[in-house]
């Protein structure tokens, strides 16, 4: 990537290999996932130093030990469990990342590829499940018998957030914005759902709700807040970590405090978060990412653009 942009500006092109660091490893990549966070990289939300490759995720071969690993993205995150340190940043903002065949990344950010899991599958694996358990765990303290609404089936964050609950033993439920994306999670174990197209789809999920009166935890990774919140339970929590959709919202204050609602703001996780995500892989409850798409490396520009084009229900995979 030379310039910011629109997907054009992605291009391959020969780098240099990455240079040796004290406590760092380099991977032969097998598979790179995409992110809506890469398109903002592309379009210089990040002010990534130009030229620059993109890409946070991915899965492939140590080449120090031949150990077959998955990367996680989330760099310098330090000491604290609870926020990250200044320093922390994604793979891929300024750190060269995935969208190449090698990448270089600090060995606790390493974990061995799951079992049974596909290339494609393990690259698609740790972003959107760093941060979906760090929402629905870390975060939320989601259980076994709750309910969660899940806003915006079809994404990334989304379909791993129905897998996690699903083996979390939580009852969960989506808004889509089609008929087609709400059988796909039901398919994918939904208890039910609604459209978001609806102008009363708050009161329509609610009404799902296994009480009646909404549900205990509202993930929202899209930024509708103040239309997310109406379906909250008296006392329940919404965890948000998106704003695709809106980067704004007008909250009812005094409903809010009078609701006795908690709302929790997260990111993706640390490497604490990504050992319980991948403790909980190893159960075998987990089902794998959904894989929407399968693109080569030198085809990302028209994986973006796929990407960009919406519809999807999960990820898009680059392989080398």
């Amino acid at each position: 990537m030379s310039n910011y942009g629109g997907p054009e500006e992605l291009s391959p092109g020969e780098v240099d290999e990455p240079a040796p660091r004290p406590g760092w490893v380099t991977v032969d990549l097998r598979a790179s996932a995409l992110n809506w966070h890469d398109v903002l990289v592309r379009r210089g939300r990040y002010r990534s130093p130009l030229p620059h490759t993109p890409g946070a995720d991915g899965a492939g071969i140590r080449t120090d030990t031949g150990q077959e690993v998955v990367v996680l993205p989330s760099l310098f995150w330090g000491e604290r469990s609870t926020a990250p340190s200044p320093e922390f940043e994604i793979l891929g903002d300024r750190i060269p990342g995935t969208y190449a065949q090698r990448v270089c990344v600090p060995e606790e950010c390493l974990a061995p590829k799951p079992f049974g899991y596909s290339w494609a599958e393990s690259a698609a694996l740790p972003l959107v499940g760093v941060t979906s358990y760090r929402a629905l765990v870390t975060r939320a303290g989601l259980r076994a018998g709750e309910s969660l609404l899940i806003i915006g089936a079809g994404g990334g964050i989304a379909t791993m957030a129905l897998a996690l609950a699903t083996a979390l033993g939580a009852q969960a439920f989506v808004t889509a914005s089609s008929p087609e994306k709400l059988a796909r999670a039901r398919d994918n174990g939904a208890a039910g759902g609604v459209l978001h197209s609806d102008d009363d789809w708050p009161m329509q999920a609610k009404a799902l709700a296994p009480e009646g009166d909404g549900f205990d935890v509202i993930l929202d990774p899209v930024g509708l807040w103040e239309r997310s919140v109406q379906a909250l339970r008296p006392g329940g929590r919404i965890v948000v970590l998106g704003a695709n959709v809106a980067e704004r919202a007008d909250m009812d204050v005094r409903g809010f405090y009078f609701g006795q609602y908690s709302l929790l703001g997260t990111t993706m996780g640390s490497p604490q978060d990504f050992r319980g995500l991948l403790d909980l892989v190893a159960t075998g409850t987990v089902a794998p990412p959904a894989i929407a798409a399968t693109y080569p490396l030198s085809d990302a520009a028209e994986a973006h653009r796929r990407l960009e084009s919406g519809g999807l229900f999960g990820k898009i995979v680059l392989v080398p």
